[in-house]
């Protein structure tokens, strides 16, 4: 080959400055449209990957043509269109004759292709075998490739290459014209081409003027524009096999391919969603598989459309025992599933058996089928009677005689219909009997698919009316009911979720919407109410498997799988089936049944948790959580908004309203709650108003979601809360004593004897709706408590009901009669409720403990206002095994610790000593709950660093035998002692370890310098200190077997110090005498019952749920678990027998 001759650099085309065709900043002008070098100005020069300047002007050595990597899929399988010639030629574009470009180049029987280099993916540009005209020698070693209306020059390294090339290409265009003869596409005047999915103008990223696309068959070819598109020259074409497509905003989108990402952006978000999914069509044709095919072409008639003779058909007519192409099978199919039963030899991979692929071979070369199907044709029928008895039916017979590809050819004629044309009428009906296989049929009104949540409303113009199938676990939607090849499909095993959005949602009066694996949602219309209850129920059937079929007995708005974890086994997620239904949310899981519904209006607690990419949504109903991930975004996003919105009030009625585990309003709970702990000794409390601005701004938070606002002191106003209740009560469109019974409350209110008064409420009180009863009670209690508190609050019962009569009554004031039934209500509380004594008793205790505690942080300069609420871990601080449990006043350390093993259902064997430890994370130490000390003073005194965690006490055991073994109730010894002194006030510990001479006793533990001191150094009462297991360790405790010992003097200032012995057996005795000392002796519970309690069971249904919740403090500021009746925990009447310390807030009542 011959130097070519270098041409100078002003000669290099402008457009070489940018990459290469398939890479970003490239430019298309797009003005010459007759020049054939115009795709060298603008593809050319660059190579595929890069930029190389020695490509412009300098030949280089002619490497050997190695494989291309787009020859053959991964893997080293066959190609599907075999390369005829390949290798490297000189291009010379009209522009200059001096100017050569290397190019290497491919042939195969459709296209001829050049690229930069033989490892290049995609093409410079390719041209259509179809519409080359002719191949001419133009000189030494040269040759052109001309089309019509455009001429490709092209340099062989010598004449003998040259003549190879033009021999190659002569033969590939005689086999093509051969090929046309017979095609679809010859007969419709598109020489060679396959009609496009899809074709339009697409922007790609890097590209100065748009692209015209095309989306035929499983390729995706990009050309200059429209033009050359019809002339068949484009740039390059994209197998799907290796492409993948994803949305990346409203109207743009990626394919993907292991070589490239091309980044296209349409015109609209309709535009792109569309081309989506003529992109994901591509990719599942590109995936399928040719066997079955090439075993059906193996016989010579099969290789060509049995109607119109079009060569390789990859359809068939199963139930007729023919081969037809694409264009053929569009018609049988809109003769009917009763006439044709149209499958793709490539796609519908399950239907083709062994027999049924010999039953389509031997129809061509045999005669006994064909002699079956004319009987057929002349009507006889499938299942007439044989006359014999032991094989009734022509299937009998044929499976008598051993023919199965007779019985194949029959099955799959058995709802075969022959049609019937009237000779006075033209042919209108499209025959259509539903196949066993086929679940339902029929005309809806489809949008684009979507990769997010549907937040406006969808036009009517919006909906594209598709024929759609249901068959074989396939949904398949068609242009119309005589099209052969879906627009798209969704398979049953992808659905994830089917939602029903309420009437009128959209343009059309009734929707559905199907959410996929693939995060892909998918909007379906139609005005019969009838129609699309139907479809739904179908497309419920296709994809709710046995397990979870009882989900179907019922409508529903939502349903489908999520994954979840609950019980015990909480380290792996599991897959479960739920169902949502008005407030009702059903469950299944694998482990059993359909599961007692949750009732979300109910529920304790409904939260999100995890950051945006691992949400997860926690339900917590009494005794049972629920924790549901949100593993799919899109459907996840879809169940978290429809449970929300189910979970919330959903009108005025008390009915509507959120309710607790008792029936109680959440909003009433709430205002309650947070009255009886902030303003119980509030001066005019519910007799002074809020502030209007405020008031009405909580009463919305409230009604919108009662269960998610937390009244704390400091941020609401006892008034403005007190306003927001009396205003919710006002408003009830029923009232709280209903409009039909109102009357009769005021009228009993009249009457004269006391007990029969009584009797009368009583009986008023059961005829009240359940939640409006609880209520009622709730409330009365309420004030029951407040005006227990009237030497302090001025609120007496006169006075209170004076508030209270016109707003439960909904009245004008006017008439005391409303005024004095609340009063009476009041009055004769414990016998019109039947409060009995327990109640009393715990009423009084936490009543007693909420004003101790105001007292307390009245002294103390700190208010503790809002939900008592305490975070507990089992065995260990992890996410998996927090607990959330509600604390009453009265609750021990063993209730609770009883409590959280009951949550989890774990059994107490004889010898565990379960224990709930408080946990210093600061100070590395813990402390040993005594079993009968009370939690909420523990719960208030917690720092930020510290939590519970219930666990077993392993040395309690060697405890409990020392104690038993021993004489006397002191202990003494050396131990190494170290103070904790604060320097500067910067609380920074000096000194180190020293030896000590310590003696415990039962009413103070005293330090002594040495063994024979007779005066001790330090002395602190034994009660009033605190013992925590082990020594922080950058203290550097001398030995591993250490505790730290706090003491609160009176002034409320802290002591610390630090004690090491020399071995565990010693620390054990030290530590056992002190609890001891402390608890006069008692160290465990000696009572076998209360070590022994039987574990009820806390399940939902046939699983175990325990909480999984965020961190400590995001627990404190949530109702988290209610494990009493929210009345019994802060709405409590208070009756005291004694004042003690409280003598100036708590009044002594009679028993």
């Amino acid at each position: 080959m011959t130097k070519k001759e270098e041409p100078p650099p002003s000669r290099i085309p402008r457009a070489v400055r940018v990459a290469s065709l398939l890479s970003e900043g490239e430019e298309l002008s797009g003005d010459d449209q007759g020049d054939e070098d115009e795709d060298d100005h603008d593809y050319e020069g660059v190579p595929n990957g890069g930029w190389h300047t020695s490509s412009l002007s300098l030949p280089l050595p002619r490497p050997v043509a190695a494989p291309h990597p787009m020859d053959g899929p991964p893997g080293g399988a066959t190609p599907v269109t075999p390369v005829i010639k390949a290798g490297w030629l000189d291009k010379n574009p009209p522009q200059g004759s001096y100017i050569y470009q290397k190019r290497w180049v491919r042939l195969d029987a459709d296209h001829l292709r050049y690229f930069d280099s033989n490892k290049d993916a995609y093409s410079k540009r390719f041209i259509s075998v179809a519409c080359i005209s002719r191949v001419a020698a133009i000189g030494d070693q040269k040759f052109e490739v001309i089309t019509n209306n455009r001429t490709f020059a092209f340099r062989a390294e010598s004449d003998v290459e040259r003549k190879e090339w033009m021999q190659a290409l002569q033969q590939a265009m005689a086999e093509q014209r051969a090929r046309a003869r017979l095609s679809s596409a010859y007969l419709l005047g598109v020489p060679g081409s396959e009609q496009p999915d899809r074709a339009g103008s697409l922007e790609l990223r890097g590209f100065k003027n748009k692209l015209y696309v095309a989306v035929v068959g499983d390729k995706v070819q990009l050309y200059k524009n429209r033009e050359e598109y019809q002339l068949g020259i484009g740039i390059t074409f994209i197998d799907m096999s290796v492409g993948n497509v994803k949305e990346v905003d409203r109207r743009s989108f990626d394919l993907t391919t292991p070589y490239r990402i091309f980044s296209f952006s349409a015109d609209s978000e309709l535009e792109k969603e569309q081309w989506l999914e003529a992109m994901q069509g591509a990719i599942a044709e590109a995936l399928s598989t040719s066997e079955v095919a090439e075993r059906i072409w193996a016989a010579a008639p099969n290789r060509f459309c049995a109607d119109c003779g079009a060569a390789q058909p990859d359809w068939a007519s199963i139930n007729l025992c023919v081969v037809i192409c694409k264009r053929c099978a569009g018609e049988h199919r809109g003769l009917g599933a009763g006439i044709s039963k149209v499958r793709s030899l490539k796609m519908d991979r399950k239907v083709w058996t062994e027999t049924l692929i010999q039953a389509l071979c031997a129809a061509v070369t045999t005669t006994d089928l064909a002699e079956t199907q004319a009987l057929l044709g002349c009507g006889a029928g499938i299942s007439c009677f044989s006359g014999d008895p032991e094989a009734p039916t022509p299937l009998a017979l044929a499976e008598q005689a051993g023919q199965t590809l007779q019985m194949e050819f029959l099955r799959n004629n058995r709802t075969t219909e022959v049609p019937r044309l009237d000779s006075m009428k033209p042919l209108e009906k499209h025959y259509s009997v539903v196949l066993p296989t086929v679940s339902h049929s029929g005309f809806l009104y489809k949008t684009a698919s979507a990769g997010k949540l549907l937040q406006d409303r969808r036009a009517r113009e919006e909906f594209s009316r598709r024929w759609c199938v249901l068959s074989d676990g396939v949904l398949s939607y068609y242009e119309n009911e005589r099209a052969v090849t879906p627009n798209g499909e969704i398979r049953a095993s992808e659905i994830v979720c089917l939602a029903v959005p309420p009437p009128d949602t959209h343009g059309f009066e009734h929707t559905f919407e199907v959410y996929t694996e693939g995060e892909r949602l998918y909007l379906f219309g139609l005005e019969s109410a009838e129609q699309a209850h139907e479809w739904v129920k179908c497309i419920a059937k296709a994809f709710v498997p046995p397990l979870a079929e009882d989900l179907l007995a019922r409508d529903f708005e939502r349903l489908g799988r999520l994954p979840y974890k609950a019980g015990l086994s909480l380290q792996r997620a599991q897959e479960g089936w739920f169902s949502l239904s008005g407030s009702e949310l059903r469950a299944v899981f694998p482990e059993g049944p359909c599961e007692e519904p949750l009732q979300l209006r109910k529920l304790q607690e409904l939260s999100i948790q995890g950051d945006s990419e691992n949400q997860v949504l926690v339900l917590v109903e009494r005794r049972r959580t629920l924790y549901i991930q949100g593993e799919r975004r899109l459907d996840f996003m879809g169940w978290l908004g429809a449970i929300q919105k189910a979970a919330a009030s959903l009108g005025d009625t008390l009915s509507e309203q959120q309710l607790g585990d008792s029936d109680i309003p959440v909003i009433v709970y709430r205002c309650v709650d947070y009255i009886t702990q902030c303003g119980l000794t509030s001066e005019g409390i519910y007799r002074k108003c809020g502030q209007t601005s405020k008031t009405q701004r909580l009463l919305e938070s409230l009604r919108q979601d009662a269960r998610s606002v937390h009244l704390k002191e400091g941020e609401q106003h006892v008034d403005d809360v007190s306003s927001a209740l009396k205003r919710f009560l006002r408003d009830l469109p029923d009232g709280l004593f209903t409009r039909t019974q109102r009357l009769a409350w005021l009228e009993a209110s009249e009457i004269e004897d006391e007990e029969e008064k009584v009797s009368r409420y009583r009986e008023l009180l059961v005829r009240l709706p359940p939640v409006n009863r609880a209520t009622v009670k709730a409330l009365i209690s309420h004030l029951y408590c407040v005006q227990c508190f009237s030497d302090t609050n001025q609120m007496n019962v006169h006075n209170l009901a004076i508030v209270f009569g016109p707003t439960l009554f909904q009245t004008d004031g006017q008439d005391y009669k409303a005024g004095r039934v609340v009063e009476d209500l009041i009055n004769h509380y414990v016998v019109v409720f039947s409060v009995d004594e327990e109640e009393l008793r715990k009423q009084r205790e936490e009543i007693t403990a909420i004003v101790k505690m105001r007292v307390a942080g009245t002294a103390s300069g700190t208010q503790h206002a809002g939900d008592f609420i305490c975070t507990v871990y089992l065995e260990e601080k992890k996410a998996e095994t927090e607990q959330h449990i509600k604390i009453p006043a009265s609750m021990t350390a063993e209730e609770l610790t009883l409590e959280i093993l009951d949550r989890r259902n774990v059994g107490i064997r004889e010898k565990d000593y379960w224990t709930c430890f408080e946990v210093n994370e600061r100070e590395e130490a813990e402390r040993p709950l005594h079993f009968a000390e009370k939690v909420l003073p523990i719960l208030h005194g917690l720092g930020t660093d510290s939590h519970l965690v219930v666990k077993k006490h392993q040395a309690m055991e060697a405890m409990l035998l020392y104690l038993a073994s021993r004489v006397g109730d002191t202990k003494h010894g050396m131990m190494k002692f170290r103070e904790d002194r604060s320097l500067l006030g910067l609380g920074l510990p000096s000194g180190g370890f020293h030896d000590r001479y310590f003696i415990l006793n039962s009413s103070c533990l005293r330090l002594y310098k040495e063994v024979r001191s007779h005066r001790p150094e330090k002395e602190w009462p034994v009660k009033s200190l605190k013992v925590y297991l082990g020594v922080k360790k950058k203290l550097r405790p001398p030995t591993c077997w250490g505790f730290t010992v706090v003491h609160e003097t009176e002034k409320h200032e802290k002591q610390q110090w630090y004690l090491c012995c020399d071995t565990q057996m010693e620390l054990r005795e030290w530590f056992a005498t002190f609890l001891f000392v402390q608890h006069d002796g008692l160290v465990w519970p000696s009572e076998p019952s209360r070590v022994s309690r039987a574990v009820p069971e806390v399940r939902l249904g046939s699983v175990s749920l325990i909480p999984l919740r965020g961190s400590e403090n995001e627990m404190r500021r949530s109702v988290a678990a209610f494990t009493s009746d929210p009345l019994s925990v802060s709405g409590s009447p208070c009756l005291w027998t004694g004042a003690g310390d409280l003598a100036g807030y708590l009044p002594s009542i009679p028993q």
